[in-house]
This record gives C-alpha cells, structure tokens and sequence, in this order.
C-alpha cells in the first residue's frame, strides 16, 4: 500500500471513529435530554451558565437577594456552556451536546496519537480510538453537567498537540498551539497547567527532525532547548490572564482561575477523612471570615498549619484518597441516579458501575503488559544507546540483572491489584513497571509517554487533595489509548510497505515519514 493510500485510509478510520464517538455521546444525550437535570456539581455550573448567558457574569444570586461575583467553581466549562445558552437557550441538553462533540474529540485525539506509535498498524490505532469512543465511563457521563469528562477530552488533544510539536521542531508556533490548549483546559480544571511544562518537555525527547544540531555555546543551546516550554507555559497562562485580572479587581484577592484550592486542602487534611470529599469542617479561625476569596485563604492556611504539625497523620491519609480516586470511578451511575432516582435505579447504578469497572480493569491489565515489555522506538524520540564493545563482553551488570525480578514484582502486583478491590495499587504499580524501563520509556510514543504522565499528575494532586471516581476520568482516554498499544508488534525494524509481515503474512501499512501529507494529522 503506498503512503497515499495509507493517509486516506488512515483518514477515513479517523473519520469513522470520530463519527461512532459522536453517535453513541448523541443517542445517551437524547436518551438522557428530559430525564436528568443537573445535579451536585452541575447544579452550580448550570446555574453560573444562566447567569452568564443572561448578561450578569461570573455572579451569585443569594437567598436574600443580595448579588456577588464568585469564583469558586472554574469558569471554562460553565463560561463555554453559557456562551452556547446565549444562542440556543438555556438547557441543560445544550451543555450535553457539548459534552458529546468534546468527548468525541477525545477519540479523534487518541486515534492520531496511536497511528505514530504503531505507524505500520491500521488496527492498533483503531482500536485505540474504539476504546475512548465506546468507554463506557465517559460515554454514560455524557449527560453530566460535570468538568471531568471535558477535561480529560482537552488533555488528550493537548497530547495529540504536543506529538505534533515533536515533529515540527524546532519551530515554536506548534508549542505556543499547545500551550493555548493546556491554558483552555487550565480554566476548567486549574490544576491541568501542571502539564503544560510536562507535555512540552515530553515533546523536546530526542533529536529534532531532520537530526538539526543546536549550535552555539552551552548557554545558547540551554536557551533554545528552554524556549519551547517557555512559550508553552507562557501561552498557557495567557489564556487564563484575562481570568486572573477579573478575579484580582472583583475577588479581593488574586487567583489564576478559582479560589477553592484551599477548601479542597482543608477537605484533604482531616484526620476523620475517608480519602473521598465531605462537608468542610470550618476551623475556629476561619468562622467569621465571609468573604469568598478569604475563606477559601484561611481554609489553606489552616490546612496547611495542620499538615505542618501532623505530617505522619497527613500521609497516612493518602491511600485512602488514592483508593477514592482509582478503585472505582463509578461517576456516571452515581450522577444519573442522584439525578433522577427514578429513571436510573440503584440496580441501574450498580449494573453500569459493574460493566464500567470491568472495562477499566481490562484496560489496566492491557497497560500493564505494555510496561512489561521494552517500547519500540518512536519517529522523532531519543535514539538507543550504543554500548561500548567491553559492555557487551561483560554481559548486563548486576543492577541490570535486579531489575528482572523487580520487573516481575510489580507486574504480579499491578494484575493481582487489577482483580482485586484495590485497583489504586495497579495503579501505581503501572508507573513503577514504566519507570522501571528507564531510558528506553525515552523512547516510548507520546501516547504512552503522555498517559503516564496525566495519571502522575492526578495521582500525585489527588494525594494531596482529596479523590473521587470522577477524578480519573482525566485519565482514562489516554490510558486506554494506551492500553491498545499492548497489540502492537514490538518489531525492532519496520518492513517494507506492502510487504508481508512474519508473524501474519498479510501486507503492513507503510509508516508514517515526515514530510508526507500524513503530516497533516
């Protein structure tokens, strides 16, 4: 098959699995339209989305009339819905909708980043794609009037982003793209600008295309290696600026997006704390301080003068909060049902929460192996070392040797953790198995790359703070793009297009060169 070919065929599957993505987000929105208000969460962004559709900003209406700018929630999601309530009226199936072409998009993301970390495969990336449009987690959370699932959508382009900065280096237009797309992500979920300078990092892994050598003194190569993640961050913070100048002259207080951080430190710092959220306990400091921004200042103080006098009690609460985050997500049954108790059972509840704990589990289990084993390397990432003649006499050193059992360990605890209760110690086991690869995870494809490092992030934010299933829905449409890679061939060099591949016989796609219209991805 010639690379003409293969670009359009490659389209054509980019184009189906978005299309499928959409179909079945759409059929749950009209499914879920006239049943579900929203709920918890949803209630507030709803209602600040009315408020802004209707002219009145970022305000709340309290019981006794009196009207006050707010900032507590993130203003991305319910300021995009607003807008959309604006021109088709304010209902809770517009912000569906959104959440629909969003969620697809996600697909869309994960289906590219697939096709380069198995370029000779047309079936790796489509199942990858197939696996984030048919989740069913995110796609019965469509209905929700929630950030998470949006978020993780926004993450996965922001991914799909930053593969596209590695292979246009050392232009920075492409990093400058991404960090607009970590900044439009930062608004709705503040704590996504933790990836704008990891994502950029991840896309400087190896020699630039077109093996370009940086000249020049040591300052002068650190300055042009450091400028992609400058203008990264740079335009990530751009995209919140406006945010941030409105929350300093309304809020009394300056915050990049939202003043809630504190709370969600003092949530997180309680020493009856089962890991997961409860009501705040107000501290005697903090009773009469009313203002918005000041409490939510206090808050972080007492929580941080907690956690400065009680370390040891502190860190003893972050298994809970991990096992609150990753061992069952289960948001989408909870939402419909604390929705509509009626139209979603508690049978409901518990069947979806069944068939979506076992998808995740398979996907953990097929992440699993793909970090036992060594990554093939990627177009564009670090070349593999050359071991010097007196190396290879020697035979692997006896840190080399430990790291076989060790390898071992953690896969048996990762897939024990995966059948058991306790999926948050899978989890982590993951992470571990990955690193453990050492300078050839430098090599790995940016799908694998930028999946572990969103499940870091909110790993490592969720222990601190405090988890919920829904928090991991950030993390599972590049998860389980990258669960799909455990199909692909490990083939240390790629065969001739057309030619007939060992293990199969039938002819492989050819790869994807850069320069070709398949850049366009």
């Amino acid at each position: 098959m010639s690379d003409d070919l293969a670009m359009a065929a490659r389209r054509r599957d980019g184009g189906a699995i978005f299309a499928l993505a959409l179909a079945v987000r759409i059929a749950v929105v009209a499914w879920a339209a006239g049943r579900f208000p929203p709920t918890a969460d949803g209630t507030y962004y709803h209602r600040i989305a009315e408020r802004i559709a209707a002219g009145l900003g970022y305000t709340w209406l309290w019981p006794d009339g009196v009207v006050t700018y707010a900032a507590h929630y993130p203003v991305g999601y319910p300021g995009a819905v607003g807008a959309l309530y604006a021109v088709f009226g304010a209902r809770p199936a517009v912000a569906m909708l959104l959440n629909a072409v969003v969620g697809a998009l996600a697909a869309l993301a994960v289906h590219r980043l697939a096709i380069r970390a198995a370029p000779r495969s047309r079936a790796v990336p489509a199942l990858a794609g197939a696996l984030v449009a048919l989740h069913p987690g995110l796609v019965a959370y469509t209905p929700a009037v929630m950030t998470e699932g949006v978020t993780g959508s926004l993450v996965a382009c922001a991914a799909w982003a930053s593969a596209r900065a590695r292979e246009r280096r050392p232009a920075l237009a492409p990093f400058a793209f991404l960090g607009l797309l970590v900044g439009a992500a930062t608004l709705v979920r503040p704590q996504a600008l933790l990836l704008a300078p990891l994502f950029a990092g991840l896309a400087l892994l190896g020699s630039p295309p077109g093996d370009a050598v940086l000249r020049g003194s040591f300052a002068a190569r650190a300055a042009r290696r450091a400028a992609p993640v400058l203008v990264t961050v740079l335009a990530a913070l751009v995209v919140c600026a406006p945010w941030t100048a409105r929350n300093c002259a309304r809020m009394n207080q300056c915050a990049l997006v939202s003043v809630n951080g504190g709370w969600n430190l003092l949530i997180g710092a309680d020493p009856a704390s089962t890991g997961a959220w409860a009501p705040i306990q107000v501290p005697e400091a903090c009773r009469e301080v009313f203002d918005e921004a000041g409490k939510d200042a206090c808050f972080g103080r007492e929580a941080r003068r907690y956690i400065a006098e009680h370390p040891g009690a502190w860190l003893g609460l972050v298994p809970r909060k991990l096992a609150a985050t990753f061992d069952y997500c289960g948001a989408a049954g909870w939402y419909l049902h604390a929705s509509n108790a009626a139209a979603f059972t508690e049978d409901d509840k518990v069947a979806l929460g069944a068939v979506e704990t076992v998808f995740e589990r398979l996907v953990l289990l097929c992440a699993l192996a793909w970090a036992a084993r060594k990554p093939a390397p990627t177009p564009g990432a670090l070349p593999p070392p050359h071991p010097h003649p007196h190396d290879r006499a020697r035979g692997p050193s006896l840190a080399q040797r430990a790291l076989v059992p060790a390898r071992l360990a953690l896969f048996a605890l990762g897939v024990v953790a995966a059948l058991h209760v306790h999926a948050w110690v899978g989890y982590l086991a993951f992470l571990g198995l990955a690193l453990l690869q050492g300078r050839a995870l430098l090599r790995a494809p940016m799908l694998a790359l930028s999946a572990l490092a969103v499940l870091a992030a909110t790993a490592a934010t969720h222990a601190v703070f405090f988890g919920a299933g829904r928090y991991a829905l950030v993390v599972f449409p590049l998860l389980s793009g990258l669960a799909a890679l455990a199909a692909a061939r490990q083939s240390p060099e790629p065969p001739h297009a057309g030619a007939p591949h060992p293990a199969s016989g039938a002819p492989s796609a050819p790869p994807l060169r850069r320069g070709s219209n398949d850049e366009l991805l």
